[in-house]
């Protein structure tokens, strides 16, 4: 399987393209990384340095990969944040170029906007963006609760409503939706939940909340979700796998007390998921 994968990158820590494509390739897929930006650090340190990329270099990027004779090879076109306006065209249109290359070729979107905690920590114009554009052309959307609540102008909070924002999604143009972070109020407490729906079905898993806020969680889950399903065509599958593996990157990075992921101690969680959690079907 080979992932063009266009993200942000950092030097240190791990968000976007620096979370995605070293768990991506340690369960065996190519991955083709296409940065964005390249900063010092994420931007949730308040003070960063580094170049934004600008759209003409990232499609310069995106045509000499073309150069090469190989997005007939590219299995996934995978994005994330989005820092400005003009990336979204670039992305389009890497998307459709390699569909016409690879007619069985998919793309997947995480349409990051923000959560419920803090709200849209995005450029004013970049949800309307995601809505109106990006993920009608997606065949997997991979948001979390606050984001699927915005992109369908419905206000997910329990799992029937949840559910059917899901399906507000999927009537955009996305056949899959993952939900990454339900919140219901009838769940127990300490817990979090992670959907997927299907034209098949609807699946949820449950962990245990762990207490802290990861940058780059996000990345990883999309990323690995989208290769297990890719890899299987089994939403319920990948989900537990998918769950199983973050879990385990953000209790390793719990305990041990830093504040950016253990991406490389965590390797063994993302090659063996331990499946440690059951999925259910609830749809």
């Amino acid at each position: 399987m080979k992932i063009l994968s266009i993200q942000s990158a950092v030097a240190y820590g791990h968000v976007g393209n620096s979370a995605a494509v070293f768990p991506l390739q340690r369960i065996g897929v190519e991955v083709l990384p296409v940065y964005t930006v390249t900063f010092s650090n994420h931007t949730g340190y308040g003070a960063w340095r580094g170049p934004l990329i600008s759209p003409d270099d990232v499609r310069d990027v995106i045509t000499g990969v073309e150069e090469r004779g190989v997005l007939g090879e590219i299995d996934v076109v995978l994005s994330g944040y989005q820092g400005g306006e003009g990336i979204a065209d670039v992305i389009l249109d890497a998307v459709a170029r390699v569909k016409a290359a690879n007619p069985s070729a998919v793309y997947a979107c995480d349409p990051v906007m923000g959560n419920a905690k803090s709200g849209c920590f995005v450029a004013p114009a970049i949800p309307i963006l995601l809505r109106e554009r990006v993920v009608p052309a997606a065949d997997i959307i991979t948001p979390n609760q606050f984001e699927l609540g915005f992109l369908t102008g419905t206000e997910p909070g329990d799992l029937d409503s949840t559910l059917a924002s899901a399906d507000a999604a999927r009537e955009m143009g996305p056949r899959t939706v993952l939900v990454t972070s339900v919140e219901r109020p009838d769940a127990p407490e300490g817990t979090i939940e992670m959907l997927a729906v299907t034209d098949d079905g609807a699946w949820i898993v449950q962990t245990p909340r762990i207490p802290m806020k990861a940058n780059g969680s996000g990345d990883v889950t999309a990323a690995l979700f989208t290769a297990h399903l890719r890899a299987s065509g089994d939403a319920a599958d990948a989900l537990a796998k998918t769950v199983s593996s973050v879990f385990d990157l953000l209790r390793t990075t719990h305990e041990s007390g830093q504040r950016e992921l253990q991406l490389v101690e965590s390797q063994e969680f993302y090659a063996h998921p331990r499946m440690q959690f059951s999925v259910t079907q609830v749809r």
